[in-house]
């Protein structure tokens, strides 16, 4: 249990990087990007707004599961991790990442059958298809964190 919560330290220093990185690209670099897409391609301008809020909703999904992530290792700094209380910011990250993904797959969809080239449908497609694997991994270990918790549960009814 030692080592676990020696990497609890770093770990959130580093959540905070990525949610403060996280924060730059939503409010000034995605917004900006598109503001130049538009002005450098006016065939595509019309997909500046729509393009930024789907960004800046994947954004807001991935801070999602970084503040469920911090509450977690709250969680397990305290040695409370085994609980319910696990189990629903485990549920809000499975929320975030199928909400990323659905987004994901339609904007694949509206890709592919409006897109000339064959690269960025199979990209999407690509990161669409490892968006899905993680979400299941995280499906996974929930059901192995609710099995724990359920043992751990019965241990401390006997002891």
């Amino acid at each position: 249990m030692l080592s676990e919560h020696r990497a609890v330290g770093p770990l959130r220093v580093f959540l905070v990087l990525l949610f403060g990185v996280l924060v730059l690209f939503q409010t000034m670099s995605l917004p900006g990007q598109f503001a130049h897409m538009a002005k450098q391609s006016p065939d595509l301008a019309h997909l500046r707004w729509p393009l930024t809020a789907v960004s800046v909703f994947w954004v807001v999904c991935v801070q999602v599961v970084v503040v469920a992530t911090w509450k977690l290792l709250t969680l397990v700094k305290s040695d409370r991790i085994f609980t319910d209380a696990a189990l629903k910011w485990v549920d809000v990250i499975v929320r975030a990442i199928a909400a990323g993904w659905a987004t994901l797959v339609c904007v694949l969809l509206y890709i592919g059958f409006t897109w000339d080239d064959p690269g960025l449908p199979l990209l999407l497609f690509l990161v669409s298809v490892g968006v899905a694997v993680l979400g299941l991994v995280v499906v996974v270990m929930r059901a192995l964190l609710r099995q724990a918790t359920t043992l751990r549960t019965d241990m401390e009814a006997v002891i």
